[in-house]
């Protein structure tokens, strides 16, 4: 694979997280009554967070129709349906904006959820919380899993890559892994439940990333040749 020139999109998407961390850090020690503004729900974190995740969902829609009759229905189906999923959790990360536009929320989400919004990452079923199991053991180890095992494995292994490929299976770039090693690092050394926003926030941004620029980028090249499902 050829070597990757760093572009000013990257530079610039790794500079917001950089800053998002050290302003949420300085706020933290100096003026917890301003962190807890910048931290808020429907806060500049928060927003920046749906950023990250509406971004990313367009490229995964312009893909899809890009490579429409050119790729499998496969590659064509993850591809949309990752849109979808980076779409879905940036609804839900603002309550498909009930609060934006004053919604009240059904009797249901009233009883049920821990914000009494209508969201399904806040809801509490016969007592579990669903935004713990999901969003909180499920999306470390889903994350383990894509950005330690699958990079290894796609790097060793020439039938994998090539199974990988022709699904059209995101993998990251080292930077992008070592940049959410680093995230995860710094949001967990922050004394306080508010950490986890600034993690979300950091999350979104650098996925982004990993949605614009792949390892295997060459995957969307519209003037490739469809890889053969293996």
């Amino acid at each position: 694979m050829k070597k990757h020139s760093w572009t000013v999109i990257e530079k610039s998407m790794l500079l917001l997280v950089a800053l998002m961390l050290i302003t949420g850090f300085v706020l933290f020690f100096t003026n917890r009554d301003l962190f807890m503004q910048y931290t808020v729900e429907d806060g500049l974190v928060e927003w920046l967070t749906v950023f990250g995740l509406l971004l990313g969902a367009g490229l995964c829609f312009i893909r899809f129709v890009k490579l429409l009759h050119k790729r499998s229905a496969i590659f064509l189906a993850l591809t949309f349906l990752l849109g979808l999923m980076l779409f879905i959790v940036a609804g839900e990360e603002v309550s498909w904006g009930q609060r934006l536009f004053g919604i009240q929320s059904p009797e249901f989400f009233k009883e049920h959820n821990t914000q009494s919004e209508t969201n399904f990452h806040n809801m509490v079923l016969d007592g579990v919380k669903v935004n713990k199991v999901i969003f909180t053991f499920g999306l470390i180890a889903a994350l383990g899993i894509f950005l330690l095992i699958v990079p290894y494995a796609y790097r060793r292994n020439k039938t994998f890559q090539q199974w990988v490929d022709s699904w059209g299976i995101l993998i990251p770039r080292n930077y992008q892994i070592i940049a959410f090693m680093l995230l995860f690092a710094i949001t967990e050394s922050l004394p306080h439940e508010k950490n986890s926003e600034l993690l979300e926030c950091g999350a979104a941004l650098l996925f982004f990333l990993i949605v614009r620029y792949p390892l295997n980028e060459h995957i969307y090249n519209t003037t490739q040749e469809p890889i053969a499902v293996k």
